[in-house]
């Protein structure tokens, strides 16, 4: 059976709860408080089956200016608006901001219905009537059917449900594709069954044992039982009135403007990317960081209005902003949104979200700002490619991007399977599902050559870059599995050389210039004539009389050539005359079996100061090993 929801609108004391119980039966002033005051104050709610089959929600709402957040609440969800005018008085003030409202939370489908016609002649009903179509003229309701009826007498009901039914037949009923969403509007305990909460499934579709989480507490729990329209059911989809009974969850914990999602699907965010049009019917315009009451699903939460590209917006005028909210909430991109000042409290205007998930923006970027309004006409391919791209280097994740593009099923993955076949964005990880926009490794790779060019410029006599110190030049979100990620796609390419810890551009080569050849010459007979009591690298540099930096560098040079041996921090021994000894000492313990320190001074010729280090060098590099006061042959 076709699903839709029908919400009432209009101002206080109109007869909107009056309609609905003259076509349903219903009364949906359930609060004492209601019946004393003889007005709406919480949403109600209706069913109704209309003869061509359709089954109708219907959800009545306040009309008091007091209770217009409990409107948008109640208007979350809704396929078809009644707009409510009372024939006695027209339209009042609540019935121009319930049609603002409308219209910002683009609704797109309804009628006006002329209520308590019994209590006016003919003569004023027509003159009421053309007010109304200059009040709807430039809105959605322009071309919509006007039933003049009385909920006392029943004049024109009969043909009201049958123009209700004849409009409703012409409308789409909701695909049950998409992430399954319910924001609640109504918690309360049922004896026997605990918690329910009950609310209008806009999107997806959820069955009875289904693990569900309640955003954004982010509290999970599994349903127990579904009802749509008072009857149980084993499923529930998108556009149907639905009552949710969890296990084991506390009422407490449940709270009118929480969105019931499927685990870890939803995310949190405390602030909102935004296109938010200003209403032409605002007094003043509204200037950065003002602060605003904002609405969306059945949420309220109080945020600052952070103007990106300008200092204040007009009446009438649409930007692209960012909301700070107070707390988190869970959306999804084009979720509808209304914004109300808080004194005195009055609808400013409202919009779609086009990132619910944002970083934290600077003022007056221009790229900022371009992507901004790129996304909100952007086709389903470039969406995923704003947000790859704005991500850089934190990159973007397949969880995200149902959220920030509602996208979702074999429609996302059509998409992002295209983007990569275009090679506009690149796969980082297969295992968790994250990519990066091509031109954030372009930007690596130019960038990890310049420097190491730089590098290269500053050391020639180094053979590379240390891994750790390059990654350091790059953003802290950029992950070590992205990071070598990254560098081995440039290995792979033959533009970097990657050695362990060290990385070089692939043309780079250790040359020594005409000075350094000279000092290198030096280095080596030195060391060489010094045979096994070398000088000190302190003492190197002050006999050489060389630059103790440049000697440095060649020194280290020849060490990893091989043509000198360090064997501690400032000692270091000519390699030929380390492997003549090492040939001694080899043998002498072949023989001997055994060696002490003053029997390997002896052998050596040497002062303690070179014995004890060297002594420590051939146990490190395992020739030897020392047993108490002697060394003897490590078996290999």
């Amino acid at each position: 059976m076709k699903q839709i929801i029908l919400g009432t609108a209009g101002h206080i004391d109109h007869g909107k709860t009056s309609l609905i119980k003259a076509i349903s039966g219903y009364d949906t002033d359930r609060l004492k408080e209601e019946k004393e005051r003889g007005i709406t104050i919480e949403l109600g709610f209706a069913a109704l089956d209309l003869p061509g089959g359709i089954h109708l929600g219907i959800v009545d709402v306040p009309g008091h200016e007091k209770f217009v957040k409990n409107m948008v609440a109640g208007a979350t969800g809704i396929d078809v608006v009644a707009m409510i005018i009372a024939a006695d008085e027209g339209v009042m003030p609540q019935t121009r901001e319930h049609l603002e409202i409308c219209t910002l939370l683009g609704i797109q489908y309804g009628l006006i219905v002329l209520t308590k016609i019994d209590m006016v002649d003919a003569e004023w009903a027509e003159l009421v009537k053309e007010d109304l179509h200059k009040f709807v003229e430039g809105t959605f309701l322009e071309n919509s059917p006007v039933i003049a009826v009385s909920s006392v007498t029943g004049q024109g009901i009969p043909e009201f449900l049958t123009i209700l039914d004849d409009f409703c037949g012409k409308i789409s009923v909701k695909k049950p594709g998409g992430l399954f969403r319910l924001p609640v509007d109504r918690v309360f305990t049922m004896k026997g069954f605990g918690t329910v909460i009950t609310g209008t499934l806009i999107s997806g579709k959820i069955s009875v044992g289904e693990a569900v989480m309640i955003y954004p507490g982010n509290t999970k729990s599994k349903i127990r039982g579904l009802q749509v329209h008072d009857q149980q059911v084993e499923i529930a989809e998108a556009g149907m009135r639905t009552a949710i009974n969890f296990q084991g969850i506390e009422k407490a914990i449940i709270n009118r403007g929480d969105v019931v999602a499927r685990p870890d699907t939803l995310k949190n965010s405390y602030m909102l990317d935004v296109e938010l049009h200003l209403l032409k019917s605002n007094p003043r315009p509204v200037k950065n960081r003002d602060r605003v009451r904002l609405h969306t699903g059945t949420c309220e939460l109080p945020c600052n209005i952070i103007l990106l590209d300008r200092e204040s917006l007009e009446p009438g005028e649409t930007a692209v902003v960012q909301m700070r909210l107070d707390g988190p909430v869970a959306c999804v991109k084009d979720d509808h949104f209304v914004v109300r000042s808080y004194s005195p409290v009055r609808t400013l205007g409202g919009g779609r979200i086009l990132n619910p998930i944002p970083a934290k923006h600077k003022r007056l970027k221009q790229e900022i700002i371009n992507d901004l309004s790129a996304l909100a006409a952007a086709d389903e391919e470039t969406l995923i490619l704003l947000h790859a791209k704005s991500a850089g280097y934190a990159e973007i994740s397949y969880d995200d991007l149902p959220v920030v593009t509602n996208l979702t099923g074999k429609q996302l993955d059509k998409t992002l399977q295209l983007a990569l076949s275009k090679q506009m964005i690149i796969q980082t990880d297969k295992e968790n599902k994250r990519y990066i926009h091509k031109n954030t490794g372009e930007a690596f790779k130019a960038e990890v050559l310049e420097l190491l060019a730089d590098y290269h410029s500053r050391f020639p006599l180094k053979n590379g870059m240390p891994k750790g110190e390059l990654k350091s030049k790059f953003p802290p979100m950029l992950g070590d599995k992205l990071f070598n990620h990254l560098l081995n796609t440039l290995a792979k390419s033959e533009s970097i050389v990657v050695m362990e810890n060290m990385i070089r551009a692939a043309g780079h080569k250790v040359t020594l210039k005409a000075d350094q050849s000279d000092i290198k010459k030096k280095i080596i007979d030195t060391y060489w004539n010094a045979g096994l009591q070398p000088p000190y690298f302190k003492e190197l540099t002050e006999a050489l009389k060389i630059d103790p930096a440049e000697s440095k560098n060649v020194l280290m040079h020849l060490v990893k050539e091989g043509a000198i041996i360090r064997v501690k921090e400032d000692l270091f021994f000519h390699a030929e005359i380390i492997a003549g000894l090492k040939q001694r000492l080899t043998d002498y313990l072949k023989s001997s079996g055994e060696i002490t320190t003053p029997q390997f001074k002896d052998m050596t010729g040497a002062s303690r100061k070179y014995t004890i280090p060297l002594l420590e060098y051939f146990d490190d590099t395992n020739l030897t090993i020392r047993v108490g006061d002697i060394r003897q042959l490590r078996k290999q």
